[in-house]
């Protein structure tokens, strides 16, 4: 046997290391780039979904931490279900899901990727929502999940009152994610016996700026998104059991919000 060969495998695989290890770095550090910068038709060298799959939600990052317009206010997820028990129907207490996930990730210097997914899902549903006229925010209040076409329902529906039905697509999008992962929150918490989910994003601004060293200074109303009892949604892929075992890691005390 040669016994320089060892020595060359040692070379190669160091090499092979480096090499992986560089070029990783100068995609992080180009990715971090493009996110950060002003969108411009730089990012459109990355192809499809790429960026935004990479940087969320480990990565995420703007300029919205910084001055003069810091971020100013917490979003809530809040989430409850109907359970069939032995064919009577039990409404659940509220589940506030982001408090769950921040649970995960407080005090921890490694969070879990997925402790961000309720405050994302939450911001995107809300400002989709705020892209709705009167009448489809009346029809989003209502409740469809009867029959195997409630989805569709609701978007004839939400169409009736839209001059233009693409600008619908974005919040149709938004929406049906957040009653999936609402579906997911209900079954970890209730199990399968879940027939229908609701779900409630708020938004509650902090302090003003100008009334922060005023003790008697509250913190205005919470702003919340109305959306009605839907049928339960799951996506393929997803592992139910792996999502049960994280959010229901968190500590008991976080799970529930006081009953209406």
């Amino acid at each position: 046997m040669n016994p320089r060969l060892p020595r060359t495998r040692g070379r190669i695989v160091k090499r092979l290391a480096v090499t992986a290890a560089v070029i990783f770095t100068g995609w992080h550090l180009f990715a971090s780039f493009l996110w950060i910068a002003p969108p411009s038709a730089l990012r459109d060298v990355v192809p499809g979904n790429a960026l935004s799959d990479y940087m969320i939600p480990m990565f995420g990052q703007s300029w919205s931490v910084f001055a003069p317009e810091p971020i100013n206010g917490d979003y809530y997820l809040d989430i409850r279900a109907i359970v069939d028990s032995d064919g009577e129907e039990e409404v659940t207490d509220w589940v506030r899901a982001t408090d769950v996930e921040q649970s995960l990730a407080t005090y921890r210097p490694f969070p879990p990727r997925a402790a961000k997914l309720a405050v994302a899902q939450a911001s995107s549903l809300r400002g989709e929502w705020h892209g709705l006229n009167a009448d489809q925010r009346a029809v989003v209040e209502l409740n469809y999940y009867q029959d195997g076409d409630w989805s569709d329902r609701l978007e004839a529906a939400l169409l009736d009152y839209s001059e233009e039905p693409e600008e619908l697509e974005d919040y149709l999008r938004e929406e049906w994610h957040t009653i999936a992962y609402a579906t997911q929150v209900a079954q970890a918490v209730w199990g399968e016996d879940v027939t229908r989910v609701q779900f409630q994003v708020a938004r509650q601004d902090v302090v003003p700026w100008g009334q922060r060293n005023d003790p008697s200074a509250q913190r205005p109303d919470i702003q919340p998104v109305p959306v009605g009892w839907r049928g339960v949604v799951v996506q393929e892929h997803q592992s139910q059991e792996a999502f049960a075992d994280y959010f229901c890691s968190a500590p008991e005390e976080v799970c529930v919000v006081d009953e209406d």
